[in-house]
């Protein structure tokens, strides 16, 4: 059996006892779980003693959690046991240190994949291991104010009508997608402030690939505009995202949390919800200006492709 592990740590500016309280009660796990957020409604039990919680849902398969042992303030050790998609069985941890004002919350798993899964584990720990970053970010805004930022809805099956755009292709880690974004957008703005060309329509960005275990994507920003005879600066290109049916997860939230709905968008998939096609890449639209919105009505719109 494929072993892995997963090691992720988060500062978070509360005390160490407020911190353990939360772990431990699974009840608040609900707010700032990675993976409940793909399904609200999947169905959640919890054990009288508090000592264990149990899952079930189309899109989130089926498992369970127990407390197998805990030093309170300092650790505690759960056992996952997931049965649907597929059967494993896990060693979870969380290790909570002072440090400063607040506490560091490492979250850790040991485990192994099916034997037939064995080509998959560099992926696998990837994934999970941006699983863990997710859920982190969004415990310390939980813990930190009491709410978490970030809302999913999922509309389903839309038609796209396509566009033409103005855009440039980058690659970059996907730790850096934001700035690098910004600084692409900032750049394209100048140049059709220049030109006197017109936007006519909302900014997006299509993502040609992903390689999770290497921590880097390739993206596409873009603007859509009217075909233009203006000779196009070395950098950029005039192209065309195409009309297109496709399955639409709407986040609403700052950026740093729209990691949920590719996410959500994924494990739709993988449950067969929609059938995702690779002749057209997924792409994200901005629905609102971020510089003026206030952070948590900041909408984007997330497109994948169907068959």
């Amino acid at each position: 059996m494929p072993k892995f592990s997963v090691q992720k740590s988060i500062q978070i500016n509360v005390s160490v006892e407020k911190a353990y309280e939360a772990l431990r009660d699974f009840r608040q796990w609900k707010s700032w779980s990675p993976w409940v957020i793909a399904e609200p409604d999947c169905l959640l039990t919890y054990a009288d003693d508090g000592n264990s919680y149990a899952w079930d849902g189309k899109i989130t398969g089926s498992g369970n959690m127990e407390v197998v042992e805990e030093v309170p303030g300092n650790y505690i050790h759960y056992k996952l046991t997931c049965i649907k998609q597929w059967k494993s069985a896990s060693d979870v941890h969380f290790f909570f240190r002072p440090n400063g004002e607040g506490v560091e919350v490492k979250w850790t798993m040991e485990g192994s994949l099916p034997w037939f899964m064995f080509f998959m584990k560099s992926m696998m720990t990837a994934a999970i291991g941006m699983d863990y970053d997710r859920g982190l970010n969004m415990m310390k805004d939980y813990l930190e104010t009491g709410e978490v930022p970030s809302k999913l809805d999922f509309p389903g099956l839309v038609d796209f009508q396509g566009t033409h755009f103005l855009g440039i292709r980058t690659r970059s880690p996907i730790a850096e997608i934001g700035s690098k974004m910004e600084e692409d957008f900032k750049r394209m703005v100048a140049w059709l402030k220049e030109q006197s060309i017109e936007i006519s329509g909302k900014p997006f960005a299509v993502y040609h690939d992903f390689q999770m275990a290497k921590g880097m994507t390739e993206f596409t920003c873009g603007f859509p505009i009217n075909k233009t005879s203006a000779q196009i600066p070395d950098g950029m290109v005039m192209d065309e995202l195409p009309a297109c049916k496709a399955y639409q997860v709407k986040h609403t939230g700052p950026y740093r949390h729209v990691g949920n709905a590719w996410s959500s968008g994924i494990m739709h998939s993988r449950a067969k919800v929609f059938r995702q096609t690779r002749k057209v890449p997924p792409f994200e639209i901005y629905e609102n200006d971020p510089h003026t919105t206030p952070e948590k009505e900041i909408v984007t719109m997330l497109h994948f492709p169907i068959k």
